[in-house]
This record gives C-alpha cells, sequence and structure tokens, in this order.
C-alpha cells in the first residue's frame, strides 16, 4: 500500500490548528472518553486483533474484560443440503409462472435447509480490586483510536491509579498493565468465567487457564423444543481454551483455588492469550480439532518473556500502520470536546454542531475494521467480533442479504484494503460448499450458491429450518444470490488495486463460478421472454395486491442488479486478462436477455416483477437500488431517468429506519449527490440510545454510548456503513472519473480529508474552504489516465492537461441500461451542481497537485 506523502503529525497540526486552540482538545479528537465505568455492554469499549476480542468495562471495584475469539461458535459443519429440490423447483417455478404466489411459497418451505450455528462468548477476565467505587475520584476511562490502546485513570485513597490494555495482532495476545504512583498500593484478585461449559485452576501462582466446551446445538428460534444442548456423550462442540499470566513488580501473586491473588505490587502485567479446537470450515472441532492448549500456550510462553514497553510498541507501530493512512477534519467545536461522548451525543441531538464528533463517528468504523479483520482471521460477522450472548441477536452470524457485505464496503475507499482478504479466503471455503448445494438442492452442475445466512462452517445452504418451522419464511430463505453479491467485492478490490495477478488468480475463478451458477439459474419467461430469477425475493420485504401479501415473485430488482453487476465484472475480466472468450460470449446473450429495470407508476424504480410497489411502505431494506449503490449501474450523469426514479423509491421510504439501514441510506443520497440529505441521516444514526432504557424495538437507529450502531439491538454494520458513506459524500469513482466533494453538505463548509483511494489505485487528498475545493492531492500508484469532475474549473500544476477520450481501463463507466417507463408518472427532480471535467495523463509513483483555476 503506498504511504501518505506527508506525515500525519503535520497533516493534522497544519489542518487542525484553525480549529482547536490547545493540545489537550487535540488529543480527545480521536479518543471516546467518559467520566464513569460501563454499567452495561453497550458502554464498554472495544478492542481487538480479528481473532480475541474485548469489550472493557473500566471498572474501578471490579474491572471486567468481557472476551471473545473469532472462531468460538457452536456447532460443527453441517450443510444441511435439501434433497428435495430438484423435484420441487419446477413446482415452485410453475405456480410462480401462473401467479398462484400462495402456492409457491407453501412448495419452497420443503427445499429450505437448516439454520445456522451461532457465535459465542469466550469469557470474562475479572480483576477484583475490593474497592467502593464511590469514594474514586478524578475518573476517566478511554478508547484511544489513535494507537488502539484503552485507558482507565482515577484516583483512591490519595493514590492514582492508571490501567493500560490493548491486544496486539503481531503478538497475538491481550496485555494489561496497571500501575500506582505509590509502591506497594495495587492488590487485586484475578479470575477466569465463561456462560459456556467450563473449569479454571491455577496453573502456578502466577498462571491461570480457563478451559471451556461450546454447545454442539444453539437454537435459533426461542420456540425450539432444546435451545443449548451439549454434547456430554461424544464430545461435539468447540473446545477453548483462556490462559493468564501475572507478572509483577514489587509484591506478590499467589494461588487461591481457582484464582489468584496479587498484593502489594508496585506494578502489574497481565498477559492473556486463547485458542479454539478450530480446525477448518470443513472438519469437527470436537472430533477432529486442534488442541487449543497448544496454541494458547506457545503464545504465552513468546509474548511473557518480552518488555511491556516493546510489545506496546509493536502493537502501535503496527496498527497505525494502518490507522494512520487517513484523516479527517470536518471542523471542531471547543466546548465539545471538554464534554465526554455520551454527553456530546445528547448535545448533538439538541441542535448543537460537533463535526469533530462525526469525524470521530467516521474513525471509528475503521478502527472497528482494523480490529475485526486483518489477513489470516475469520471475515466480520453480525458483531464485529464482540458478543456478550449464548443466544445472540440472529446468532450474530453471517446475514449475507446485505449486512455482511455492508461490513466491507469501506475496505477499499478507506485504504483499509487488506482488511478486505478474509472475506475473500471465506468465499473460497463457500465456494466449496456452495458447489455441493447448487448439485443437490437444484441439479445444477456449474458453478456454486450462498444463501440467506451462513456461519464459521460456510453453509451455503437455504435457512428456514427445513419444513419444520412456521416462521421460517420464504421471503429471506428463497434468495440465492449471496455469492454472486460477494463476487462483486472481488472485482471492486481489483478496481481499487489494479493487482492483476489477484484477479487472475483469486478473483475470476470465484466469479465465474457463481456466473455460471446463475447462468445456469436464470429461466425465460414465458409471456416477456426475457431472463429471470424464480423463485425470486427482494429480501425480507413482502409483495403486497390487492391487500394480501405475498412472499414470492420472480425477477425481482435485486436479483437482476446483482446478476448484471456480475457479469459485467466477469465480461470486464475476460477482456482483461485475455481469457475465457466462449464463456464471456455467453455473458454477454444472457445480459442482453436480462429482465430490464422498470420505472412504476409513482415515478419510483420498481422492486417488483411487476408495479406492485406500495408508496406507504417503510420497509428496511430498499433493495431495488442494489444498482444505484454499492452498484455502479445506476448514476445521475449515466442513467438519470433512473438515478431519479431511485430518488422517488428514497422519498417513498423515508429516513428512519434500522441502524444499518440509515447508513444503506446515507450512501444513496451520497450517490444522488445530495449531500445535505445525506448529512441529516448520518446525524440521526448518532441519535443517543440508552441501552438501560431501550425497549424491545427494532427500527429507529441511532448509537449507544460506546458509538456502537444500534439497529437496535447492536448491529455493526451501521458503524461500517455509515464511514463508507461520508466517504462517498467526499470522494467517488464508481463512474468512470474521479469525482471530488460530489456530496459536500452545508454542514461542513470547511474541512479536509487525506489518505482515502479512488478506484484505479488512487491516493486522494481534499482540502475545501467556503463549500468548495481548495486543493486536493492525487497520487497515482499505478499511472494511467485520471479523468477529475470537480465542482469548480481547475488545473494540474505538474502536467499539461490532454484531451483524452478513453479513461485508464480500470475505470469502468456506468451503461445505459435497458429501461422500461410507466408513461403516465413524472420523474423526480434531481438537483445536482454544475461540474468540471478534465482528463490528465498520470505516471506512475507520481503525486499531481490539484488547484483552482
Amino acid at each position: 500500500m503506498n504511504k501518505p506523502k506527508i506525515s500525519l503529525f503535520v497533516f493534522l497540526s497544519c489542518v487542525f490548528a484553525t480549529f482547536v486552540g490547545n493540545t489537550q482538545e487535540q488529543e480527545k479528537l480521536l479518543k471516546l472518553w467518559y467520566r464513569k465505568p460501563a454499567s452495561v455492554w453497550e458502554e464498554a469499549l472495544p478492542l481487538g486483533n480479528a481473532k480475541t476480542g474485548a469489550m472493557v468495562f473500566g471498572g474501578i471495584r471490579v474491572e471486567r474484560y468481557q472476551l471473545n475469539d473469532n472462531t468460538l461458535w457452536s456447532g460443527f459443519p453441517n450443510p444441511g443440503n435439501n434433497p428435495n429440490g430438484p423435484r420441487v423447483l419446477p413446482q415452485v417455478r410453475k405456480a410462480i409462472f401462473e401467479g398462484d404466489y400462495e402456492k409457491a411459497t407453501s412448495l419452497w418451505k420443503q427445499m429450505q435447509g437448516p439454520y445456522s450455528a451461532r457465535y459465542l462468548p469466550l469469557g470474562d477476565l475479572l480483576l477484583d480490586f475490593h474497592r467502593n467505587d464511590s469514594l474514586a475520584s478524578f475518573y476517566q476511562r478511554d478508547l484511544d483510536l489513535d494507537n488502539a490502546v484503552s485507558t482507565v485513570k482515577y484516583t483512591y485513597q490519595g493514590v492514582s491509579y492508571t490501567r493500560e490494555s490493548f491486544i496486539s495482532w503481531p503478538d497475538k495476545a491481550m496485555v494489561i498493565r496497571i500501575t500506582a504512583d505509590k509502591p506497594g498500593a495495587i492488590t487485586f484478585d484475578v479470575a477466569l468465567t465463561s456462560k459456556l461449559k467450563y473449569e479454571t485452576k491455577a496453573k502456578d501462582d502466577d498462571y491461570l487457564i480457563l478451559r471451556g466446551k461450546a454447545p454442539k446445538f444453539v437454537a435459533n428460534r426461542d420456540y425450539e423444543p432444546k435451545q443449548v444442548v451439549y454434547d456430554e456423550a461424544n464430545g461435539e462442540g468447540m473446545n477453548f481454551e483462556v490462559h493468564v499470566k501475572v507478572q509483577t513488580v514489587g509484591g506478590k501473586s499467589l494461588a487461591n483455588n481457582n484464582s489468584l491473588r496479587v498484593s502489594g505490587a508496585n506494578s502489574v502485567t497481565l498477559w492473556l492469550t486463547e485458542a479454539t479446537s478450530f480446525n477448518g470450515f470443513d472438519k469437527s472441532p470436537g472430533l477432529e480439532g486442534k488442541d487449543p492448549a497448544r496454541e494458547a500456550t506457545t503464545c504465552m510462553n513468546r509474548v511473557s518473556k518480552l518488555n511491556y514497553e516493546d510489545v506496546k510498541s509493536k502493537h502501535i507501530a503496527d496498527y497505525t500502520s494502518l490507522f494512520h493512512r487517513v484523516a479527517i477534519n470536518l471542523g471542531n467545536d471547543v466546548e465539545a470536546l471538554k464534554l465526554p461522548i455520551n454527553e456530546r451525543m445528547l448535545r448533538l441531538a439538541k441542535g448543537k454542531s460537533d463535526h469533530a464528533l462525526l469525524a470521530l463517528y467516521y474513525q471509528y468504523g475503521r478502527y472497528l475494521l482494523i480490529a475485526s479483520s486483518r489477513p489470516g482471521s475469520r471475515p466480520t460477522n453480525l458483531q464485529g467480533i464482540w458478543n456478550d450472548h449464548v443466544q445472540p441477536p440472529w446468532g450474530s452470524n453471517y446475514t449475507t442479504n446485505i449486512n455482511t457485505e455492508m461490513n466491507y464496503w469501506l475496505a477499499e475507499n478507506t485504504n483499509l484494503s487488506e482488511c478486505h482478504q478474509p472475506l475473500f479466503d471465506f468465499m473460497k471455503e463457500l465456494a466449496v460448499n456452495g458447489a455441493v448445494t447448487a448439485k443437490v438442492n437444484y441439479a445444477i452442475d456449474t458453478g456454486w450458491v450462498v444463501h440467506h445466512n451462513t456461519d464459521l462452517w460456510a453453509k451455503t445452504s437455504p435457512p428456514g429450518g427445513y419444513d419444520w418451522d412456521p416462521k421460517g419464511m420464504p421471503r429471506w430463505s428463497a434468495w440465492p444470490m449471496a455469492g454472486a453479491w460477494f463476487c462483486t467485492h472481488l472485482w471492486e478490490h481489483y478496481l481499487y488495486t489494479g493487482d492483476k495477478k489477484f484477479l487472475k488468480e483469486e478473483a475470476y475463478p470465484l466469479m465465474k463460478g457463481a456466473a455460471s451458477f446463475m447462468l445456469a439459474w436464470l429461466t425465460e419467461d414465458p409471456d416477456s421472454h426475457y431472463l429471470v430469477t424464480n423463485p425470486s425475493t427482494s429480501p425480507e420485504n413482502t409483495i403486497k395486491i390487492k391487500g394480501k401479501e405475498y412472499q414470492l415473485s420472480m425477477a425481482s430488482t435485486m436479483d437482476m442488479a446483482i446478476i448484471r453487476e456480475l457479469f459485467n465484472a466477469c465480461m470486464h475480466a475476460s477482456d482483461i486478462l485475455q481469457i475465457d472468450p466462449n464463456f464471456k460470449a455467453k455473458l454477454t446473450t444472457a445480459k442482453a436477455k436480462l429482465y430490464p429495470y422498470h420505472i412504476g407508476r409513482y415515478g419510483q424504480l420498481q422492486e417488483w416483477y411487476q408495479d406492485w410497489d406500495d408508496p406507504q411502505d417503510k420497509h428496511r431494506h430498499i433493495s431495488q437500488l442494489f444498482g444505484l449503490y454499492p452498484g455502479n449501474q445506476l448514476s445521475i450523469g449515466g442513467t438519470p431517468k433512473l438515478a431519479a426514479a431511485a430518488k422517488q423509491s428514497l422519498l417513498h421510504r423515508g429516513d428512519v429506519s434500522t441502524g444499518w439501514s440509515m447508513a444503506w441510506k446515507t450512501n444513496w443520497w451520497a450517490r444522488l449527490q445530495d449531500g445535505n440529505h445525506a448529512y441529516k441521516i448520518l446525524k440521526d444514526a448518532l441519535r443517543y440510545i440508552d441501552p438501560k432504557e431501550e425497549k424491545e424495538q427494532m427500527s429507529g437507529g441511532g448509537a449507544y454510548p460506546n458509538l456502537f450502531d444500534a439497529h437496535p439491538p447492536f448491529q455493526i454494520d451501521g458503524n461500517f456503513g455509515a464511514t463508507a458513506g461520508i466517504t462517498e459524500m467526499l470522494l467517488q469513482s464508481h463512474a468512470g472519473e474521479i469525482h471530488l466533494l460530489p456530496a459536500l453538505p452545508d454542514a461542513w463548509p470547511s474541512g479536509a480529508i487525506k489518505g482515502i483511494k479512488a478506484r484505479g489505485n488512487f491516493t486522494v487528498e481534499i482540502d475545501w474552504a467556503q463549500g468548495d475545493l481548495t486543493r486536493a492531492l492525487i497520487h497515482s500508484t499505478l499511472g494511467g489516465t485520471c479523468r477529475l469532475r470537480t465542482s469548480v474549473p481547475v488545473k494540474v500544476l505538474e502536467t499539461t492537461v490532454a484531451k483524452v477520450s478513453v479513461p485508464n481501463d480500470l475505470l469502468i463507466k456506468p451503461e445505459e441500461l435497458p429501461i422500461v417507463e410507466n408513461q403516465q408518472t413524472s420523474l423526480q427532480t434531481l438537483h445536482v451542481k454544475e461540474t468540471y471535467v478534465i482528463d490528465f495523463p498520470t505516471e506512475k509513483g507520481k503525486t499531481y497537485t490539484i488547484v483552482p483555476l
């Protein structure tokens, strides 16, 4: 990855000096800080190294570190493929072609498979200081995004205590350092517990080990007869261990039954390592698993011999090599910086400005991705890697009809491309299982498929509980589109990096497999003679026809958009790699016959096969807008009628929804170049949600005191989607050009961002004032033509602008798509600022300065 030319220190010194009066406030720009310990999980602060996760509560009497391991799931490999499929699928399709959607829905339930496994909590590290909370003073806890270290400070009976915590990716360990400003003042007990089956024993006076066992089954539904099942007889289920070693300076540590007692120490370092028996997606963790003791012990023996400061320095160097690539300044309010995060959220809700809070929220998304997804790890699940429940909401699994994909929208454009790799590695596992599902469930012998949910075991079959669960609804189970959507991430990674080796060896084989399945899945509509998907859903929504609701139809707009996006990517990849001309020809022919976009009677982008949209429908999924974002099919410049129809659909659905849905809406409004609307939704996403007062609601959005996105409950995709959306407001590159400040809201008249990425492997820095560009730097990693769009006429200082008719082959222009319009409707008006376009050649490794004329 290309490193920015200017150091972060120089950048921050320049752009923040105007807004912040002193160093103390500057230090708070990237800190989540609070004046009280966390009383509930949603107030605790997350640490992670993409394997081990911890939520730090910052307690005075008892400090709690709630622990996770990204491979600790229930169950074992359970493909769940349904051999009824080849017999039932023709019946489903016949019923749909005949318009009998109720019959099709009933039939589909015979094709469903099991629910996914569940992501589980590892345990808790508890440090009991035997103190009275009310006697502490000068308390502060924080998470510093600048170095990924959590700190707790307070004074107790005349002694000042400091507790630092971090989880190191290089050294594969959590490290805690406790210090005091007086000798011999540190005394506490160390314990390990778990919500799963476990036992804890002291290996020595300074060494504690927790050994645990995960259940072989955790129910998806609260009405299932068995909820949590352990395999006492055969030993199925994940094994895991947590090791803690205590090192004291002064004082001593002694074993006390199943805990340790530290007394009279000057300072204490605790090292924590952990491991599970996970041995691959296709192996039983209980019967074919690895010995977790070996990994945990090996890591402990290595890290505990090191110097604390050296381990911390290595951790910070590793983390900042990723995090410091991007810096953002949206303007600051000095009064707001004096307040803890929870009070700033409440202040924002009262109409006060706090642009630094939105900048912090932006960087928090990047922090969370670094902490939960690194090369070699599992991909981020519905809650990243942080979960405290044996039966978490939706299993904390991989929900693949939007949520898993949204987790990675920020990976490329916020310069964290390496963090995308776990998703790609997971896709290779899904392709193996998905090929079997394609054959067993659908008698399709080519390619691979993934449905609505998956898990650690790379499950690819439809969920829904086979035919036993009356609530196993086809509106989400009948959705074989996840593999195709995942593959667009491979293509985007190539567009951003230009890595042809990756495209040839990793991306294209997976893309071709997903496209091959879709070629076989498509069927001809006997009425229109277009190629359609049948059955088809628009995820989790229902069709409303004459007062009735139906779950299945054919050719939903999202289905056709995903397929079109995938076919386009495969066709371009074939040209770039100069391979597979015959396969490209098949895709070209099929693409020309795909069911087109429709504009409905209300001027909306039609969601369904027919014009069934209800303008009163406020459903959280607006899946028909896939082609606007994250797809690259719809744009104001390339497809203005479809873009206007997309705007109408957004207006019908409204702004308020679940947290992740509001994040998606931020990106859509940014693509429509309406920065003020995108900003409004962003502010709503930071609406303060008190977890102690939260009702059982499933919408409304907002954020918890620790800035975790509130669906509610917590889902991390809203954090990731919001960060991606802010980037889209400031930089877009999907339409064959780099567009600077395409959706800048009035609320951010002045600011700066540096280090973000554009397709074509350009690294971009932007400064603006009074709502207009003042300067930009564009670093060209690969060379080639750069097409630039700006709101003011500009010049490039380092080169003479040349008229270039064909942009760099990495920048794909949007195409005019087939469209059917309802002639009785009028389209939304799109208000777009006048822009200017220049093309200029770039040389590999050079940086270009853009200034207004």
